[in-house]
């Protein structure tokens, strides 16, 4: 991904971890930390702006959201005890579950993954089938990729390392990376290069974008956890609605950020339909459907990325998902 690399960033989450270990709650609200999957960028909007228009306060809550890095794993530090909550995606929660870690999703961020691969404009590349013979700059191990690999039979790809950049993309015509629609063909575009991202979900591979927790932390305090979810959906709901509040406190944590970057992804969300789903009422804001965890499940089993059997069905819960 284009995503600002700052060292400080990782190291601003390092030290707010162990503070908010060391130090015990001293207020009466109970204390969630919330483990983002990246720098703070527009993609956790609905979380900002919850903090921002103090939804999870009323919900007696105090939530803090350390920032992600390359270098760290929500699903690790949960699965630790280093955050009581996550952002991430099902199929890593199940890829999670079989190696031994005991997460559960309690509600969708995203519908569908803004994850594809992004081509010029005028690339004979127009479906996935078409990557054989050519070369892609993709992250070692990504299980999406892996899925591509098998369904189109691309036995003639060769696979470069990201560099989390379009830089190569903008010097090289030819040059075809992974990235995502609400993201890199921002920098692309500022370059003066068009482009199209071929998404992951249109090839049959749909895994959500989840917040999710530990099944020990869900057992212990379903009302807290009905609450982040409840605060988190009403903000997200919010943000496809009007973003300021959300990037003005992006922003000031990440000044990388511009406003028109900002802007953009926040259209892309909203025109992909990433968040809301297909119906744009907004009723399916936060929704799972069984019927696609248990396709993901039979995906990556077959993949062989899942060893073992187990029942889906522990790595979900829609019961915070019923009333809206």
């Amino acid at each position: 991904m284009n995503r600002p690399s700052y060292a400080k960033f990782f190291f601003l989450s390092v030290a707010l971890l162990i503070s908010a270990c060391r130090h015990p709650e001293t207020t009466g609200r109970s204390k969630i930390i919330l483990q983002a999957d990246w720098y703070p960028q527009p993609e956790h909007g609905g979380f900002y702006t919850a903090v921002a228009k103090g939804y999870y306060q009323e919900e007696s809550l105090d939530v803090t959201i350390l920032p992600g890095s390359p270098y760290l794993s929500p699903y690790q530090q949960v699965s630790a005890g280093g955050a009581q909550m996550g952002m991430g995606s099902s199929d890593r929660i199940l890829e999670s579950i079989a190696d031994g870690q005991p997460l559960i999703a309690v509600a969708a961020t995203m519908q569908h993954d803004p994850q594809g691969i992004m081509v010029r404009k005028e690339s004979p590349v127009y479906t996935f089938s078409d990557l054989n013979g050519r070369t892609v700059a993709v992250a070692a191990g990504s299980t999406w990729f892996r899925y591509l690999a098998k369904r189109y039979q691309l036995k003639d790809v060769r696979e470069i390392p990201a560099t989390m950049s379009v830089a190569n993309f903008i010097a090289n015509p030819n040059y075809i990376q992974q990235a995502f629609a609400t993201s890199e063909p921002f920098f692309a575009r500022q370059a003066g290069v068009e482009s199209r991202v071929l998404l992951i979900s249109e090839a049959g591979y749909v895994p959500y974008r989840v917040m999710f927790t530990t099944q020990d932390f869900l057992r212990q305090h379903p009302r807290t956890v009905a609450r982040f979810v409840h605060a988190s959906l009403r903000g997200w709901r919010d943000y496809l609605l009007d973003p300021w509040a959300a990037h003005a406190a992006i922003a000031k944590l990440n000044p990388a950020l511009s406003t028109e970057w900002m802007r953009f992804t926040w259209q892309e969300l909203r025109d992909g339909r990433f968040v809301s789903g297909e119906d744009a009422s907004g009723t399916q804001i936060g929704q799972m459907d069984a019927a696609r965890w248990t396709t993901l499940y039979k995906q990556l089993r077959e993949l062989g990325v899942i060893e073992r059997d187990f029942d889906p069905a522990t790595g979900y819960t829609l019961e915070f998902l019923q009333a809206k």
